[in-house]
């Protein structure tokens, strides 16, 4: 391990102070807003009660992350290229997110923001800042899979979209329950941290410290029953930054077991889909994954509690196994 470093603890405190704060200030202000979330008609029935719940809880997220990074790394004196786009891609995908949530409640239904397409679209366009960075500027046109450096040259970019797009969308599909895309965020971004500082990367460690700090700090309000939602305006943003943090960190595949259960979901709505066009039937009682375990009689509570352990496991092989590798 190349070196601890005190202000990434500093980054993790100051983003948790923040967002603590702030959430009392916003909160108040969705409330007289009235920005509060509209339900699915096919979710699961004791979704309903959820009705009403402010939204787009990630903006006091995103900005208390933006602001204990940006505080760590000035003291810390790294405030890097790497870390400014990390931050710029953060906030970008929270402004895509946050205009979806805006069309929701705007038209009064959960389906009445960003079209698919469009969401897309800006996700893409997001994605093509670290893309076009790490091909023209880093020339770091490879994936890591151990001791072994696979360079994708000229296809990197597309690669890299095509990942960031993937996670973005895997967190945003996991933001359905009180509590859980928050609770597993924290382990991830816990991991993301220990391999940033095992491979030297302070700045991105700093930054990942951070929404350690936020997610904690954030989970206050949104432990069950929710006082707040995070939205898309949160969910598309922890996404990419995750993916961001990868691409820059240069461990993209290890993604698949940091990230594990949002993968899982992303998963489970693929197979839902494939299974249902192709047979007519579906595999799970509804997707995302954690829909099945609320219509097999878990509790919001030990769908979290489950899901946030299996992540925990699978964090802890990627940061071992990671150590050993490097």
């Amino acid at each position: 391990m190349t070196g601890f470093n005190i202000l990434i603890i500093v980054s993790m405190l100051v983003a948790f102070v923040l967002t603590l704060l702030s959430g009392v200030v916003y909160i108040d202000f969705l409330k007289k807003k009235m920005y509060t979330q509209y339900i699915l008609e096919d979710a699961p029935e004791n979704h309903a009660k959820k009705a009403g719940t402010p939204t787009t809880g990630g903006v006091f997220i995103v900005f208390s992350i933006i602001l204990g990074s940006l505080a760590a790394l000035i003291m810390n004196q790294t405030l890097t290229t790497p870390s400014l786009i990390t931050l710029m891609t953060f906030l970008f995908f929270m402004l895509a997110g946050l205009k979806d949530d805006i069309g929701k409640i705007k038209q009064k239904q959960n389906k009445g923001g960003l079209t698919p397409r469009n969401k897309l679209f800006f996700q893409i366009a997001i994605a093509l800042l670290p893309a076009i960075y790490m091909t023209l500027s880093e020339h770091q046109t490879f994936i890591n899979i151990g001791h072994y450096n696979i360079d994708l040259h000229y296809i990197y970019p597309f690669f890299v979209i095509f990942f960031m797009t993937g996670v973005s969308n895997a967190v945003n599909l996991t933001d359905g329950l009180d509590g859980l895309a928050a609770s597993n965020t924290v382990i991830a971004m816990i991991a993301c941290t220990l391999i940033c500082i095992i491979t030297g990367r302070t700045d991105l460690a700093i930054i990942s410290s951070a929404t350690i700090g936020a997610a904690i700090g954030f989970l206050y309000y949104n432990r069950h029953p929710a006082k707040v939602f995070m939205g898309d305006t949160g969910s598309l943003a922890l996404g990419g930054l995750l993916a961001t943090l990868a691409v820059l960190g240069k461990f993209e595949l290890w993604v698949l077991l940091i990230g594990f259960i949002f993968f899982c979901e992303t998963m489970s709505v693929i197979i839902q889909v494939t299974s249902y066009k192709l047979t007519g039937k579906r595999v799970f009682k509804m997707s995302p994954i954690h829909h099945h375990f609320e219509l097999s009689n878990w509790n919001e509570n030990k769908i979290v509690i489950v899901f946030s352990f299996v992540s925990i496991i699978t964090c802890s092989i990627a940061v071992i196994l990671f150590k050993y590798l490097w």
